[in-house]
């Protein structure tokens, strides 16, 4: 692999990155819907597939097959993706859905293409009390 597949693959991955904490006004918890999914990232006509596996931990597979190691994580309204001591965040107000396609500029102003390949359901919501079903 050169360097510049690295590159790539490096960009890539930090195009989707990690899990969240805390609850958004809907009940959305950042990260929930990917923990332990995969997302494709299409940036400069390069396809890396991203694994959000869970606690936080990142694997990157290049289009040839090359698996790189990394690290997700979400706070302030961003996805962050880090590999090899660098990072790169992309926004991130809403939840995934698999198999629809979402333009990002990160925070290195590169625009990517994102494409959950499946995400995890939301926890069904908790009845009132007081409430008959």
């Amino acid at each position: 692999m050169g360097k510049g597949e690295i590159t790539k693959a490096l960009i890539g991955a930090m195009l989707l990155a990690a899990p969240a904490t805390g609850f958004t006004q809907t009940g959305w918890v950042p990260g929930a819907e990917i923990t332990g999914q995969s997302v494709q990232v299409e940036t400069n006509g390069v396809t890396n597939t991203v694994f959000f596996d869970p606690g936080g931990v990142a694997r990157i597979q290049t289009p040839r097959g090359i698996m790189v190691p990394g690290s997700w994580a979400t706070a302030n309204g961003q996805l962050c993706l880090t590999t090899g001591g660098a990072q790169e965040c992309w926004p991130y107000a809403q939840p995934f859905k698999a198999g629809q396609q979402v333009t990002l500029t990160s925070s290195c102003n590169a625009a990517s293409r994102w494409t959950a390949l499946g995400t995890n359901q939301a926890a069904p919501e908790q009845a009132r009390a007081g409430e008959r079903g």
